[in-house]
């Protein structure tokens, strides 16, 4: 029962062999991995714009060349990251970069404002799209956490039903967004042209709080790079994208870097134009469309309809990156091993888990108020934007092969042009908020550190040694015992070498169960075998291959098998288990053989052994 409503709730599970079919081309990729950066045009211009009407309606006129600068940078940034790509056809995230060309600690440093940012990055846009629906329907503004709350819930089950689905169902929105900024482009140019004239309006008046000065320009212009917020999202995804995936992921960088800058320079050039000044309840976006298409216009509800599904589905960026991050940091053992666990539709499940956790305590702390989280993200986008870039020069410089120079060049301006705007970030937003992330990175960064730590003294202390070395051999009896052990054997260490000599010593014949990870070979894990466990015939080896990600329902279904074949004798399931010493053990180890556990306790009863080994302290 619980089985068939997570199949129709999530879909049913996916082999392996579909991973590829999974892939999507360029004009899905585009939306699954670019709604994050298009849909920022629908709040940047408008997080300018707060911050220079503190000096007064006049201060206004400088949103424009403000987004010009921005435009410039999107430009420097997008170029960077297309060499990239080319240099990391695999995936050439910030954490990847940094981690292959400037060591270990930047590369946490990266990941962990990578991880920070994907967060905010849902939580922003979430919030955004309930603020774009309550400028045409106000009584929303009650409910507006609930509301974000629900719409995360909704992308997230999206995601969890497997990338292609994510692909098809947020496609139609992405394209809808850019139609409508393209129509509302058009005709708010007709009318420039044909009856207002290109003449500015004057905004409506409004008293300075504050002086106009340079910093309060560069706070301005920080809070517009928020429009910058997911370039970095298809160098991340270029596995997302079918054959040849760098070529396609290279192209469709440089077509989103054109479509954003050209949305931006849009709304940000009508606001000018029209006069449109912040107005409290009701976005940039909204006022620009009243103007143009007309107050209640059709045209209208769909321009906010389609900025609330965009900024919806630019969670989904996050989504797409964080579950991959954490999968990257866990396979170099930074997180715990089970967030790089690919699920039966082969996302990474416990990643986006997480991710809905940590969103939703953010829209719940911020109430629904984008502006703390619009400040805080921009830091974390900046800062994984230099490092990435600094890696770059560095990989250039060590290759130094024909066109280097040129290449080295161009990602070094990116890394000089992204530390300066950091910089601003840091100063300027410091007491907005900034000051979190500033404390929130290195935190993360020592949290990170540690948990490799506790994993490289776990693997010392499990590992085997000339003491553990076989033959383990099933001793000679003269009369049989009538039980046969089933030992699931994670791998060879030592937990799993003192389950097996347990089993020797209770059972006829003893069965190990080795479920293969997709990358592990099998001739390697039988030379292991011959190696610390020796060739007893009674004392046998089963590998097994998972048509799908689980590696858990391959050994249930082994075990179901023998009970079947054999059922005139008793089987004991024995499973090797290190006892934790501290609590943080407690999230590091025994995961998946305490999964492995509950699936088998669920179709009937069996016994079990559990051989305890207890972790020095």
């Amino acid at each position: 029962m619980a089985v068939a409503l997570l199949s129709r709730l999530f879909g049913p599970p996916l082999p392996r062999s579909a991973a590829r079919s999974e892939r999507l081309p360029s004009f899905q990729a585009l939306a699954i991995l670019s709604s994050d950066a298009l849909s920022s045009v629908a709040y940047a211009t408008e997080a300018a714009m707060g911050v220079l009407v503190l000096a007064g309606s006049g201060a206004l006129g400088l949103s424009l060349p403000i987004t010009g600068a921005i435009v410039v940078l999107i430009a420097i940034v997008v170029f960077s990251y297309r060499q990239t790509i080319e240099a990391y056809p695999q995936g050439g995230g910030s954490y990847v970069v940094a981690r292959e060309n400037l060591g270990t600690a930047p590369s946490l440093v990266a990941a962990a404002a990578l991880l920070v940012d994907y967060t905010l990055t849902a939580a922003v846009s979430l919030m955004a799209g309930t603020r774009a629906l309550a400028s045409l329907w106000p009584d929303l503004l009650r409910h507006e956490v609930s509301f974000s709350l629900v719409l995360l819930l909704l992308v997230g089950w999206a995601n969890l039903r497997g990338v292609r689905e994510a692909g098809r169902l947020f496609a139609l929105p992405t394209y809808a967004f850019v139609g409508m900024v393209a129509l509302l482009a058009l005709a708010g140019f007709g009318n420039l042209l044909l009856a207002h004239g290109f003449r500015p309006d004057p905004p409506p008046s409004v008293a300075a709080l504050e002086p106009l000065g340079l910093f309060l320009i560069l706070r301005a212009f920080s809070s517009g790079c928020s429009a910058m917020t997911g370039i970095e999202a298809i160098a991340n995804g270029v596995k997302v994208f079918r054959e040849p995936a760098a070529a396609r992921a290279r192209s469709t960088l440089l077509v989103m870097g054109l479509m954003l800058s050209a949305m931006f320079l849009v709304v940000s050039g009508l606001g000018y134009v029209y006069g449109i000044a912040p107005r409290p309840g009701t976005t940039v976006m909204a006022l620009i469309g009243a103007r143009v298409f007309g107050a209640g216009s059709p045209l209208l509800w769909g321009l906010q309809i389609a900025t609330l599904l965009i900024l919806v589905l630019a969670a989904n960026t996050a989504f797409a990156d964080f579950p991959r991050l954490a999968a990257m940091l866990s396979e170099d053992r930074f997180l715990p091993r089970q967030m790089g666990w690919i699920g039966d539709r082969l996302v990474f499940q416990n990643g986006i888990a997480v991710l809905v956790v940590g969103t939703a305590l953010f829209i719940l702390l911020c109430r629904g108020d984008t502006t703390m989280a619009v400040n805080l993200y921009a830091l974390g986008v900046f800062l994984a934007f230099s490092l990435s870039q600094a890696g770059m020069v560095v990989h250039w410089w060590r290759r130094r092969g024909g066109g280097w120079l040129g290449r080295l060049l161009m990602n070094a301006t990116g890394a000089f042009t992204t530390l300066l705007v950091l910089v601003v970030i840091v100063i300027s937003k410091f007491d907005e908020g900034a000051w979190a992330v500033v404390i929130a990175i290195p935190v993360i960064v020592a949290g990170l550190a540690r948990i490799r730590r506790r994993y490289r003294q776990v693997d010392a202390a499990i590992a085997p040694g000339e003491a553990d070395r076989g033959p383990i051999r099933i001793p000679e009896r003269s009369e049989p015992i009538g039980n046969d052990s089933i030992v699931w054997v994670p791998s060879l260490s030592r937990p799993s070498l003192e389950a097996l000599r347990y089993a020797a010593r209770v059972s006829d014949r003893v069965t190990a169960v080795w479920v293969r990870a997709e990358r592990e070979d099998p001739e390697r894990i039988r030379a292991q075998w011959r190696q610390w466990v020796g060739e007893d015939p009674r004392l046998g080896l089963a590998i097994l291959d998972s048509p799908y990600a689980s590696l858990i329902q391959p050994f249930v279904g082994f075990v179901a098998e023998r009970e079947a074949l054999h059922p005139d004798r008793s089987h004991t399931i024995v499973m090797p288990v290190a006892i934790p010493r501290y609590p943080l053990d407690g999230l590091l180890l025994n995961q998946r053989g305490l999964n492995l556990r509950q699936a088998l306790l669920a179709e009937r009863n069996r016994v079990f052994t559990l051989v305890r080994f207890f972790l020095p302290a």
